[in-house]
């Protein structure tokens, strides 16, 4: 890594991005009140069902990032809302890395959609291997670093080992690298670090990831969120599609960050659920190892994990498969359910029988 000096945002971003005009739905090209739209092409009878979904969702999702702003204390023009962080994370990729030329890093074992999204995207991967306690190779990651390297990956806690990185590192590479740093804290609400939201004023590089999948068990919504300056808000804005999000979701997001203190109680129901599953994993004979978790999983090595994962699927059990990861031989992961859904787990497991 060199020492960061000033970059802007709008250097880092591709040119035919910088210079692309918009699509530019029917709703975006109106503001103020109106009682009667034919401006969009809907069905002026209206749908089949009871609740009216006829008419095209608000393309900026400005009702939901209030509600957002609310909960994280983020200004909603700092805001930006997928269907899915899946959705985020390609267009990230294709806002700010030239296809065939630039590349960017992520550190395995971590999330797959990485990589996945930047073979689509036709970019180069660098993978730089987590340390055998699942925390960065500080030492080595500037050789993976070159005038090409236009986005550095970073999930904490991580999925699938379940731990956070250390902020001092994440920290590290945000003061000394020129190009856009990504922190993906879909699990960030089961832990006890605190989120990166906050440095996004120090950082105009930084980008946020969080979801209402995990903790707002909203994962059938598919609500997607970016934390970042306007800047790079206003870009992603550009590649993002018209109407990328349902009404139905907006409105089922609004409604659920209307409850933050039944989230908060549940959150601190599956943390203790994470202790105490974790607490009977270790008894049994075949475990051999539990990770640290800052999630709601947990990361099991198992005895024969192999045979382990096909005995639970034989007794209706599906778990995560992690055994051919690199640094994750013969694991599991295993997500904390409910309590007979934990009790049925382990019972199940007191039953397997090793050859």
């Amino acid at each position: 890594m060199t020492n960061k000096t000033t970059s802007p945002i709008s250097s880092l971003t591709r040119a035919n991005i910088s210079n692309l005009k918009p699509y530019a739905s029917a709703r975006s090209e109106f503001s103020g009140e109106a009682s009667i739209f034919l401006d969009a092409n809907e069905n002026s009878l209206g749908s089949p069902i009871e609740t009216d979904y006829s008419r095209y969702p608000d393309p900026m999702q400005w009702k939901l990032k209030a509600e957002i702003a609310k909960v994280k204390g983020m200004p909603a023009t700092h805001q930006f809302i997928g269907n899915g962080s899946d959705e985020i994370i390609d267009i990230i990729i294709r806002v700010f890395c030239e296809p065939g030329r630039d590349n960017f890093l992520m550190f395995p074992p971590t999330f797959d959609l990485y990589e996945i999204w930047g073979k689509v995207n036709g970019v180069e991967v660098r993978k730089v291997s987590l340390l055998p306690d699942f925390q960065l190779d500080m030492e080595h990651i500037p050789n993976y670093i070159d005038e090409h390297t236009k986005i550095i990956f970073l999930c904490s806690p991580n999925n699938p080992t379940g731990a956070c990185l250390n902020r001092e590192d994440v920290e590290t590479i945000l003061t000394h690298f020129e190009g856009i740093v990504v922190v993906d804290e879909a699990y960030i609400n089961f832990a006890q670090q605190h989120s990166f939201i906050k440095e996004l004023t120090a950082y105009p590089n930084l980008i946020v990831l969080q979801t209402l999948s995990k903790a707002w068990g909203l994962a059938g919504l598919r609500i997607g969120i970016a934390f970042a300056s306007e800047e790079i808000i206003h870009y992603l804005n550009i590649v993002k599609p018209p109407y990328n999000m349902s009404d139905a979701a907006i409105n089922l997001g609004i409604e659920a960050l209307q409850q933050v203190d039944l989230v908060n109680e549940r959150i601190k129901i599956l943390v203790e659920s994470r202790k105490k599953l974790e607490r009977e994993l270790i008894q049994l004979p075949l475990v051999i190892n539990i990770y640290p978790s800052d999630s709601n999983f947990l990361l099991v090595k198992f005895q024969d994990a192999d045979r382990v994962y096909q005995y639970l699927l034989e007794n209706g059990i599906v778990v995560r498969s992690r055994s051919k990861v690199p640094l994750c031989e013969g694991c599991l992961r295993i997500t904390v359910g409910t309590e007979d859904e934990n009790n049925t787990l382990i019972t199940t497991l007191k039953n397997f029988k090793s050859e």
